[in-house]
């Protein structure tokens, strides 16, 4: 199948009006500041979007948004993992429907399963949408389960249309040894900010990246430095990607994203409880070091 993702992918913060409604009138706001801060994907329904504590309709009415907000500008690419294989194949389903041109898919969670039930799952989902490029969605911390290499090697077999992987393990080694095993053929995302210029510099083709929401322009240019050779400048730019991590709490505190979309006028309101919101405190003394750290 050809179908290859590169450059700064963003898994985008789900808007969210009062009381926790799903606010789909912000998306088509966030979708374009994103497209016109030069991002090359959109990763809607995963962990930095509250995916989890969706429910399968807000799921499904989420992807169709952002797909149609999107436009065909840049590639969709919806998360559809649940703890069950039904529902992910439903929701798989959903997403080809609506026009997304891919799906990534983490394992089903709460449960840790055998390969031997990782693969079943995988492959019923893949083969019921042949002609869809699948990505895995490797986040052990999350789905308690870990995408080993001779699990992904023996899936690409079974599936032609498993594509690639987006990494979020905190290791490059899995991916690396998969892209050697298929001559580059497989799709390699980072999933992790602290370590995209190291991935791209082994020849990874992309990121996504949870700071891209707030901070589209420095990930997009840390992409641009590496593709064109300029590692002194990417150095740098990894350097003030770092200062934004650590200053946001490193996708841990996505009530932080969402304020300073806010402060950059693309308001998306707050996170969904049990998740708490930041005090107005928190948001000024963080928007004021952001500000200093000049990287938009």
């Amino acid at each position: 199948m050809n179908f290859r993702l590169q450059g700064v992918i963003v898994p985008l913060v789900t808007p969210f009006a009062a009381h926790g409604r799903l606010d789909l009138a912000a998306i088509p706001r966030l979708v374009n500041h994103l497209v016109d801060c030069g991002v090359a994907g959109l990763f809607p329904g995963g962990t930095t979007g509250e995916g989890f504590l969706l429910s399968l309709e807000e799921r499904r009415q989420l992807a169709a948004t952002v797909v149609d907000a999107a436009a065909g500008r840049v590639p969709v690419i919806v998360q559809t993992g649940t703890p069950t294989t039904a529902e992910t194949l439903a929701l798989t389903e959903h997403a080809q429907a609506v026009g997304a041109q891919a799906v990534a898919i983490l394992p089903p969670y709460v449960y840790h399963h055998a390969d031997a039930a990782l693969l079943r799952h995988y492959i019923t989902v893949a083969q019921s949408v042949p002609d869809l490029p699948i990505y895995l969605y490797n986040f052990p911390a999350i789905s308690h389960n870990t995408l080993t290499t001779a699990l992904i090697l023996a899936l690409r077999a079974e599936a032609p249309n498993i594509v690639g992987m987006k990494d979020s393990s905190g290791s490059l080694a899995t991916l690396t040894e998969v892209v050697a095993a298929t001559d580059g053929a497989f799709n390699a995302i980072n999933g992790g900010d602290g370590q995209v210029l190291m991935a791209l510099a082994m020849d990874f083709d992309g990121c996504v990246s949870g700071n891209a929401n707030v901070v589209p322009e420095l990930l997009v240019a840390l992409y641009q430095a590496v593709t064109n050779g300029a590692l002194p400048k990417a150095r740098k730019l990894q350097q003030q990607l770092n200062a934004v991590r650590i200053l946001l709490g490193d996708g841990g505190n996505l009530s932080l994203f969402k304020a300073m979309l806010a402060r950059r006028g693309v308001p998306v309101g707050d996170v969904r409880a049990p998740l708490l919101p930041a005090t107005a405190e928190q948001i000024a003394a963080k928007w004021d070091e952001l500000l200093a750290l000049a990287v938009f």
